[in-house]
């Protein structure tokens, strides 16, 4: 670790051990960094340092190892706080994100993170106790339909590679290559399933072991990596059973979208949108089509299954809202009619950065237990955040698998099965040791074969519900707790909202709750977060977003020491249970817990309570590192509640009573369920869509804009505005209720023009649906961009000819004040000639703090590898970097020292002189 001190009175020092090479020609610097304010006297941790080219000001952390490629954004925060999305070196390790308005005193609790995820910290082992007695789940009796069995169909494979199509805001066209697999010899038309994998690295050397790049297109020697073919398994279960499959390659995208501020949903959606396209052009002149398309069935485009992995699942969820909603023609890649029906999407541990979910459209979200990849497994809100939205009735279901990691549904990104460089994502640092659930061996852990194997049974058991219209298969997806024995040994749990639930007992929504707490899904406040921010683990329900808090996202928190007090849920209006013949809750406890009990009962608005069962539910397999805390579906029947005469029309509260001597629940909600799955037709609803607006400051006056904000489709809804404070990161909200053509989400922005240098400055905004609307993309804004001139700096001597003991002074000056921090990067350089100061002469408090070097052993001081990032605050014009020199009793020459400017490479800048600073010896 290399610490870093005060240079001077003003001075923000940040330095680094060089390599000892004379120019250090790399970009990216192999060392850790710290930083330490004179202000605030707050070090960064290792490995972050503020660095930036000419002045501009960049926080940039190095991992001590690579960062893979992966669908999980990589993501800086302060305080818990989302600074913003660094960008990656080539290298994998270095990350730098631009500053902007943001203080070093704002740079505090500085975490890297990936889906909830730590990259800069070792989990706490401290979790031995709460991954104590993980067992295995208790197998499931088996559903009368197994999906995963396979069908009557012999099947054909085949290509197609057409002309690449370019989509807005990337620079290079994206491919549209697909792999088809269909049935042989099937008569009509059949469905189509459509495949899109998820982020991976588009590009692989042959006959290497890990040379993997993220280029597009691919360099000479190197070779596109077919994450598309890793679905064959799945199309072939599929294609068995008479559906006509493709899977599209995506690498093209996976190149760029490190600058699409949607992670690139949108680009995703246009290019499954062409294919969806090209296929509705292939079934009206099957001349046309390419081989393998002729050679295969006739595809129903009324009857479209959409499949996407990671980054993919949200992609074919945003394609299936544009299929219904159409976007704004600016940020769409397809702007054709759509001449197709999508009936379901299946989405494997998706992303969901958006956090908007179709509500009309069914879904099923496979959760994968081990996931090391989207480690928080924020595709809950596909189900979560579907409730209240629309009509009800379309089915979203959560499949959690338990042992399943993220790239194993694909064997393209399977070790021993991919054609180029795979890893297993969950992984955990050697100095952890195993661990308890997920490590490879472990009970609860599944194989690569496994997993792939009830990842297709699922993906059928989807196709064969909502395409099908198969009814004998749900039991497997909503919460009905039966289990497929074509994915066994898979332990499999499922929940669900939709179908033919109504009522519910929401906790937001103006719920009220007595004996227990009504607790805030993300909040940065302990005492009424539902999770507190150190618990072991984490929930999927509780995933961060955009801010620190969000409003009207809610549980039940109950805990007790001692059975028999009751917590009640009072809704804003009377419920109707009455076409239902259960009540579904959806409850989780701790990991690894077990034996938890809650009696459950109702009251009408007579006041009549009727007690109408028990539920027992054990905790998920969990460990430090996995999202466990995830609710089950219980049932319990109503017909107590019938017999005893309860209005069920007029439900007013529910109670549920810990019976268990001590323990902790949430309830995420509750619902009166019938089986059957509804025809689902979609709401004709308002869609919005948040743009960017890029203006230039100007030199004077004071100008007034509006963040660009689209609202089209048809009606009226509700949306949560989020307007986000660009110095502090904290965001207002308030509920707007929006329709097309409106302007009700009006944000203006002053702007006043200056001629003072400073920094691009973001104020954005990011909205989220709330009822009877569906959002396209989230978040946007206005940037202001700088306009002015980075003043000159120049380095000058202040004390450069001093007697040992006293202290040598430059000054960096600039020839104009800034309203911004800026850093500025000095070097010592060997000298040419003469006796070199050396490691003794100079403080040794001062050199250890500086380069974390100590005197001895004796050597030139330009060997301690001093680099040094000097802060000029804002307002200022000059700050002095010092050299405090000790005296000694040994007689000796004239030793000097030689200082420069330099880049944020270290090398000195080739039109700065290069100053020298002379030690005398005392008299």
């Amino acid at each position: 670790m290399i610490h870093a001190r005060r240079i001077g009175v003003t001075a923000v020092a940040v330095l680094v051990a060089l390599a000892g090479s004379p120019g250090l020609a790399q970009a990216e610097q192999p060392h850790e960094v710290g930083l330490l304010s004179a202000r605030d006297q707050t070090p960064l941790p290792p490995g972050w340092r503020i660095d930036g080219e000419a002045g501009a000001r960049e926080l940039v952390w190095r991992a001590p190892k690579s960062v893979p490629m992966g669908d999980a954004r990589v993501e800086f925060r302060a305080g818990g706080r989302l600074l913003g999305v660094p960008k990656p070196g080539k290298d994998r390790r270095t990350f730098r994100l631009d500053l902007g308005e943001t203080r070093p005193k704002q740079l505090t609790g500085l975490q890297v993170t990936a889906a909830g995820r730590r990259l800069d910290a070792v989990a706490d082992e401290t979790h031995e106790s709460g991954s104590r007695g993980v067992r295995v789940p208790a197998q499931a009796p088996a559903n009368g339909v197994d999906p995963g069995e396979t069908g009557s169909y012999s099947t054909v494979t085949g290509e197609y590679d057409l002309a690449p199509v370019r989509l807005p805001g990337f620079d290079t066209p994206v491919e549209m290559t697909a792999e088809v697999v269909a049935p042989k010899g099937a008569t009509g038309s059949r469905p189509l399933a459509l495949f899109l994998h998820g982020r991976h690295y588009p590009c692989y050397k042959p006959g290497s072991e890990n040379d993997v790049t993220a280029d597009w297109p691919c360099a000479d020697g190197y070779k596109p990596i077919p994450s598309h073919k890793g679905y064959l398994r799945d199309q072939q279960l599929l294609a068995s059973q008479g559906y006509v499959t493709v899977s599209i390659s995506a690498n093209g995208i996976n190149a760029q979208d490190q600058e699409a501020e949607d992670a690139g949903a949108q680009a995703r959606s246009s290019l499954v949108r062409q294919h969806l396209a090209r296929w509705a052009d292939w079934t009206a002149h099957r001349s046309s089509a390419p081989a393998v398309v002729r050679e295969a069935a006739k595809a129903d485009l009324s009857q479209v299954l959409l499949v996407g992995h990671s980054r993919g699942g949200e992609g074919v969820n945003r394609a299936a809202m544009d299929s219904l909603y159409a976007p704004p023609a600016a940020e769409d890649g397809y702007r054709g009619p759509v001449r197709w029906k999508v009936r379901g999407t299946v989405l494997i541990g998706p992303t969901a950065y958006g956090r908007n979910p179709v509500a009309d459209v069914p879904s099923v979200t496979l959760l994968p237990g081990c996931d090391g990849d989207v480690s928080d497994l924020q595709g809950e809100d596909f189900v979560d955040g579907t409730r209240g939205i629309s009509r009800g009735t379309a089915l979203h279901s959560a499949v959690y698998m338990v042992g399943a990691n993220h790239n194993y549904f694909n064997s393209e990104w399977t070790p021993g099965e991919a054609v180029a460089p795979a890893q297993d994502d969950f992984r955990t640092d050697p100095e952890e040791g195993p661990d308890p659930v997920c490590a490879p061996g472990a009970a609860t852990r599944l194989t690569a074969a496994q997993q792939h194997k009830a990842g297709a049974t699922y993906i059928a058991a989807a196709a064969r519900l909502f395409v099908a219209g198969d009814d004998r298969v749900r039991p497997l997806l909503d919460g009905s707790g039966k289990r497929a024995p074509s994915a066994d040994p898979a332990r499999v749990l499922t929940h669900a909202v939709g179908g033919r639930r109504s009522g519910g007992f929401l906790p937001d929504g103006g719920a009220k709750v007595t004996g227990a707490q009504l607790c805030s899904a993300i909040d940065p406040d302990p005492a009424v977060a539902c999770l507190d921010p150190e618990t072991l683990g984490s929930s999927p329900h509780f995933a961060e977003w955009e801010t620190q808090q969000e409003t009207g996202h809610s549980a039940v928190d109950l805990k007790w020491s001692a059975p028999g007090t009751a917590a009640r849920i009072i809704p804003a209006k009377r419920l109707s249970l009455r076409d239902s013949q259960k009540l579904a809750l959806r409850v989780f406890v701790p990991p690894n817990t077990t034996g938890t009990k809650l009696d459950v009962a109702v009251t009408d608005s007579s006041d009549r309570r009727v007690t109408l069962g028990s539920v027992q539910v054990d905790g998920l397999p969990g460990s430090a590192n996995t999202a466990s805390y995830w609710a089950q579906e219980l049932r319990v029947p109503l017909s107590a509640a019938s017999r005893a005469g309860l209005d069920l029309q007029h439900v007013k509260s529910l109670e549920l009573t810990p019976r268990s001597q001590s323990g902790r629940a949430w309830l995420m909600d509750a619902w009166g369920w019938a089986p059957g799955t509804p025809a689902v037709e979609a709401a004709a609803l308002p869609r919005v869509d948040v743009g960017r607006t890029i203006v230039k400051e100007g030199d004077s006056g004071t100008r007034t804009y509006r963040i660009p904000v689209e609202t089209s489709g048809h009606g009226s809804g509700q949306v949560r505005v989020y307007v986000i404070d660009p110095n502090s990161g904290r965001a207002e909200d308030r509920l707007v209720t929006v329709r097309p053509g409106s302007d009700a989400i009006d944000v203006p922005v002053e702007v006043k023009g200056d001629t003072v240098y400073g920094d691009d400055a973001e104020h954005d905004i990011a909205v989220k649906t709330v009822r009877g609307a569906v959002v396209g993309k989230h978040r946007g804004g206005l940037t202001v961009q700088n306009d002015d001139p980075e003043p000159v700096v120049t380095l000058s001597p202040v004390a450069d000819r001093v007697t040992e003991g006293e202290t040598l002074t430059w000054r960096l000056s600039l020839d104009a004040p800034t309203t911004v921090d800026l850093y500025e990067p000095v070097r010592v350089l060997p000298v040419t000639e003469g006796a070199e100061l050396s490691t003794k002469d100079v403080d040794a408090q001062w050199l250890q703090e500086s380069s974390g070097d100590v005197p001895d052993p004796e050597r030139p001081l330009s060997d301690a590898h001093l680099w040094v990032w000097v802060n000029i605050p804002p307002g200022s014009t000059s700050v002095d970097f010092v050299v405090p020199t000790v005296r000694d009793q040994v007689a000796e020459p004239s030793e000097s020292m030689r200082l420069a400017l330099t880049d944020r490479n270290a090398v000195p800048l080739p039109d700065r002189p290069v100053l020298t600073g002379t030690v005398l010896d005392t008299p």
